[in-house]
């Protein structure tokens, strides 16, 4: 099949680097199934893994481009949104980060540790050492009792391996394997096959979860199908929009890869993904025959949640149409109220022009320019004055006119 194009990845030259199809990279059909992509992909990781070739440029950019591809084809909605449209339709979203912590170096550690506090979603992947000792048979493996717990300290990349035998009656009951850790340590717990040579190959893996005071991670096997709630795609989602938030919160809601385990010994592995730390840890695995009513509820609750997921897929259309509808119409009322209130406002300056009545004024006091406060104060004294000259003066009783004879002497 020919290459796509990306939009995402440009060469040097400013023209778009042709990137190959995911199907061709990992070397399987367009119905494979979701094991065979993902042993394909195993293989691949193995062999062009950083640890194992260090000074490979090309090897390196093999295990990149065969990682992006299981990204892409392990992942229902993305294989199927590829399937139509191509790269352009799994790259309309955000994709959330995937990272080996083993070929990390120190500094890159740190930046990763930061995200991951910050909130933004990374997915870590096994180390491809544990894995490669796991697949070589390399690995010493621990007996777990049904009902037994065991509490241990597992190193950062690191992994501990226990067996769990089972009979046909307990398989046919269910049992469950639980991790839980006090100090909220990040590990995961994880599910391996048994491979023809006497080796084993991962096929499940749960990442641990903040849980109240406790991280926590389990793996079922009921006898039907149970679901898994991967809050990363939710993560993504909430940073865009609070709506696209609600409406892809069932996303992450996909069913386990295996339901039922048959009577047998099985492998289960803890492994200490922190970045700078070990993790502690207690590990136990029960038999879910006791537990009849509530494997019972699980089917109910998970089948309502399945049917609410359908529901609110259709909902979604409605729900953004009527929202169209609201915000056009909120607009247009802001507009209409705007527009009124200056329809008024014209109005009453037209009303006004009838009932408020001008000041009349002489026309040769339309040409006077109004004086200043200093001249009309002298103005009024100079009238002051002209009208105290002009008032007649009344003489006093006591105003006598007496002659004086100078000449004589008193």
């Amino acid at each position: 099949m020919p290459g796509r194009r990306s939009k995402s990845e440009k060469s040097d030259d400013g023209e778009k680097q042709l990137r190959r199809d995911p199907y061709e990279v990992l070397g399987v059909s367009r119905n494979s199934t979701d094991q065979e992509i993902k042993s394909a992909y195993r293989k691949m990781a193995l062999k062009f893994h950083p640890d194992k070739n260090a000074n490979d440029p090309k090897a390196a950019d093999m295990f990149k481009e065969a990682t992006f591809s299981y990204n892409i084809l392990s992942d229902p909605d993305k294989r199927r949104q590829y399937d139509s449209s191509g790269f352009e339709a799994v790259e309309s979203d955000s994709q959330e980060l995937e990272l080996d912590l083993s070929s990390l170096g120190a500094v890159n550690t740190m930046f990763a540790a930061l995200f991951s506090k910050l909130g933004v979603p990374i997915k870590t992947t096994v180390s491809a050492t544990v894995l490669e000792e796991a697949l070589n048979g390399l690995v010493s493996i621990r007996p777990l009792a049904l009902g037994q717990f065991i509490s241990r300290r597992v190193e950062k990349q690191c992994a501990h391996f226990y067996s769990v035998t089972i009979t046909e009656e307990e398989a046919r009951a269910g049992f469950v394997c639980r991790v839980q850790s006090s100090d909220k340590s990040k590990f995961k717990l994880l599910y391996f096959d048994q491979e023809d040579n006497g080796g084993l190959s991962l096929a499940l893996q749960e990442d641990s979860a903040k849980n109240g005071k406790v991280t926590s991670a389990g793996m079922y096997f009921l006898g039907f199908p149970v679901y898994r709630l991967d809050q990363t795609m939710n993560s993504i989602a909430a940073a865009k929009d609070p709506d696209t938030s609600f409406f892809k919160k069932l996303d992450g809601f996909q069913p386990c890869e295996l339901t039922e385990l048959k009577a047998g010994t099985h492998t289960f592995a803890v492994y200490g993904d922190n970045f700078f730390k070990s993790a502690n840890y207690t590990i136990e695995v029960l038999c879910a025959a006791p537990f009849s009513e509530e494997k019972e509820n699980l089917r109910n609750v998970e089948a309502q949640i399945l049917s609410k997921r359908a529901e609110i897929s259709k909902f979604e259309s409605e729900y953004r149409e009527v929202l169209a509808q609201f915000t056009e119409m909120t607009s247009r009322y802001a507009h209409e109220m705007q527009t009124i209130d200056e329809l008024l406002k014209q109005r009453n300056e037209i009303h006004a022009t009838y009932t408020v009545v001008p000041l009349k004024r002489s026309n040769s006091s339309k040409g006077r320019s109004k004086p200043s406060s200093k001249e009309s104060k002298e103005d009024g004294e100079a009238r002051e004055k002209r009208s105290t000259r002009e008032r007649p003066r009344k003489k006093k009783w006591y105003n006598l006119h007496l002659r004086v004879d100078k000449r004589k002497a008193c």
